[in-house]
C-alpha cells in the first residue's frame, strides 16, 4: 500500500503547524538546518503538501479520530449501549452509565483532539491564503482538504457538545476569549466549508489512496449534514451524486473486504502510518478485538446482540467472539488485525466514511419525503448485501414502518463506527425511549472543566 511520501519532511512540518496554533508572535532568528519554519512550510508546493499529509497522519494520533478509547467511535458506542464495559475502568463506565463529569479525562481528550485538528487546519488555511509561492491547483487542493477536515471536526463537536466556540484562526489570545457560538452558527460554518471544499477538490484520489479527501468526500458529508438538519431534499441530492459515482465506489459483495485499505466502498479512511515504527494495525482493531479475557475493555452489549435477523451476514462476518472458562464475549470484527509489528504493508485502514451510509441517508431522506418505493430500493441494496430477504414494496407500507427499518439498518450496518447510533438516537428524539437511565441533560457531553478554567468566556452545559 502507498505511504505518504517523504515521511521525514511531513513529520517536521507538523510541529510547525502546532506551534502556529499556540504562539502569538515569533522572534526572528536564524533557522537551524534541521528545522522548518512556518514561512518555509508554505514556500513551495512540496513542503506545503507535506504539511497537509502531516495533518492526515496526525488524525491517527488525535484522540477524537484515532479509533482508540478516547475516540468518537468508542465513546459514542459506550453512550449508545453498543458496548458493555468488562474491565473496571470508571471513566469508561461513566459514559456507559450516562454519569459523566466535567473532569472526565476521556471527554477532555475527545474535545481537545477535535480542536487540535481544527487548529492545524486553520494554520494551513492561513499559510495558503493569497500565497503566490504555491501553484493555483495545489493551493486549491490544500484549502479544500483543510476546510473539509475542519467541517468534519466541527460536525462532531456540535453534535456531542451543542454550542461550541468557533475557532477560525491560530491566534491563541483571541481564541482563548471565545465564547460558545449557537449551533446554528456552527452549522453555517460547516456548510460554508463543505460547499467551498466541494468546489475546490478533484473527484479522484491521488495514487488511489483514499486517506485524502476529495469532492465526493465533501458531498457525502454534506448529505449527512443536511439529513441532520432535516433538509431531506438536499440530503437526497447530495447522497445521489455520491452514489452515481460508480466508477469510484461500489459495495463489495464480500463483507470481509469492506475495511481493507483503499476499499472501493471507502469515501475516506485514516492510515495506521501514524503509529510510526513497524506497527501496521488500526487502533480500532487493537482496542476491540479480544484475544484474552481482559484483552479489551468492552464487549458488545446484550441489547445489541439481540434481534438480529436470521442469516444476517453482518453478524456472521463483523462480530467475533472469545470464550473464557466462564463467559463468552462478543466484539466488533470489522477489522481483522489486532496487532501487527512486522513492518509489512498496510492492509487495513480505519474507515471514516463509506458508501453504505450514503444509501441509508438517501433511504431516510426519501422516506421522509414520502418517496417510499424509492426508499425501499435503497434499503434493499443494504439488505441484499447482508444476505437478507429484500423488502417488497406495497402501498400498505407506511412511512413509520420504513423509518423503523432505516434506523434498524443503520444500527447494524454502522455499529462501532463514529458514534452513528448515539447521534441517530439523539437527532430522531429516541434516546430517552431507547436507552435506560438517561436524562435530557445527558444528551450533551460536558464542556471539560480544564477548558472552563483556561477560557473565561466558556459556559457549561446544563446538568453538569
Amino acid at each position: 500500500m502507498k505511504h505518504f511520501r517523504n515521511n521525514h519532511l511531513h513529520l517536521l512540518c507538523l510541529p510547525v503547524l502546532l506551534l502556529l496554533c499556540a504562539c502569538e508572535s515569533f522572534v526572528e532568528v536564524e533557522v537551524p538546518n534541521d528545522r522548518i519554519t512556518s514561512v518555509t512550510v508554505f514556500s513551495d508546493d512540496a513542503t506545503a503538501r507535506e504539511a497537509m499529509d502531516g495533518v492526515y497522519i496526525q488524525l491517527f494520533n488525535t484522540a477524537f479520530a484515532a479509533g482508540g478509547n478516547q475516540s468518537v467511535s468508542f465513546l459514542g458506542g459506550l453512550s449508545a449501549d453498543t458496548y458493555t464495559v468488562t474491565n473496571a475502568v470508571p471513566e469508561m463506565e461513566a459514559f456507559a452509565a450516562h454519569q459523566l463529569e466535567a473532569t472526565n479525562s476521556l471527554n477532555l481528550a475527545l474535545w481537545s483532539g477535535a480542536y487540535n485538528t481544527i487548529y492545524m487546519c486553520n494554520a494551513i488555511l492561513e499559510g495558503v491564503a493569497d500565497n503566490s509561492s504555491l501553484s493555483p491547483d495545489n493551493r486549491a487542493a490544500l484549502e479544500g482538504e483543510s476546510r473539509f477536515i475542519r467541517a468534519f471536526a466541527y460536525f462532531y463537536l456540535t453534535n456531542l457538545y451543542g454550542d461550541v466556540p468557533l475557532i477560525t484562526q491560530t491566534n491563541y489570545t483571541v481564541n482563548a476569549l471565545k465564547a460558545r457560538s449557537p449551533q446554528t452558527e456552527v452549522y453555517d460554518l460547516i456548510l460554508e466549508d463543505l460547499n467551498r471544499a466541494a468546489e475546490l477538490l478533484d473527484t479522484g484520489y491521488p495514487d488511489n489512496d483514499r486517506t485524502r479527501a476529495n469532492r465526493f468526500t465533501a458531498l457525502g458529508l454534506l448529505a449527512r449534514v443536511h439529513l441532520y438538519r432535516e433538509d431531506w431534499e438536499q440530503a437526497e441530492i447530495y447522497s445521489s451524486e455520491v452514489l452515481a459515482a460508480n466508477d469510484l465506489y461500489e459495495l463489495p459483495d464480500d463483507l470481509n473486504t469492506v475495511f481493507l485499505a483503499n476499499s472501493r466502498e471507502a469515501l475516506w479512511q485514516i492510515s495506521p502510518e501514524g503509529w510510526g515504527g513497524t506497527f501496521t494495525h488500526t487502533r480500532d482493531g487493537n482496542l476491540l478485538i479480544r484475544i484474552t479475557p481482559t484483552g479489551s475493555p468492552v464487549s458488545l452489549s446484550e441489547n445489541f446482540m439481540e434481534d438480529w435477523e436470521a442469516w444476517d451476514q453482518r453478524q456472521e462476518n463483523w462480530i467475533g467472539s472469545f470464550s473464557s472458562s466462564s463467559e463468552t464475549y462478543y466484539y466488533p470484527y470489522k477489522y481483522k488485525i489486532q496487532y501487527n509489528a512486522t513492518g509489512s504493508n498496510y492492509t487495513e485502514y480505519s474507515m471514516v466514511m463509506r458508501l453504505a451510509e450514503q444509501y441509508l441517508i438517501r433511504a431516510e431522506a426519501r422516506t421522509r419525503q414520502g418517496k417510499l418505493e424509492a426508499a425501499v430500493a435503497d434499503l434493499n441494496v443494504i439488505r441484499e448485501r447482508a444476505d437478507l430477504q429484500p423488502l417488497v414494496y406495497t402501498p400498505a407500507i407506511t412511512q413509520e414502518q420504513l423509518l423503523d427499518e432505516v434506523m434498524q439498518q443503520r444500527h447494524y450496518e454502522l455499529f462501532s463506527e463514529w458514534g452513528h447510533r448515539w447521534l441517530d438516537l439523539k437527532r430522531t428524539g429516541q434516546t430517552l425511549e431507547v436507552l435506560e437511565g438517561i436524562q435530557e441533560t445527558d444528551l450533551l457531553y460536558p464542556i471539560p472543566e480544564a477548558e472552563l478554567l483556561k477560557k473565561p468566556n466558556l459556559t457549561q452545559n446544563a446538568g453538569y
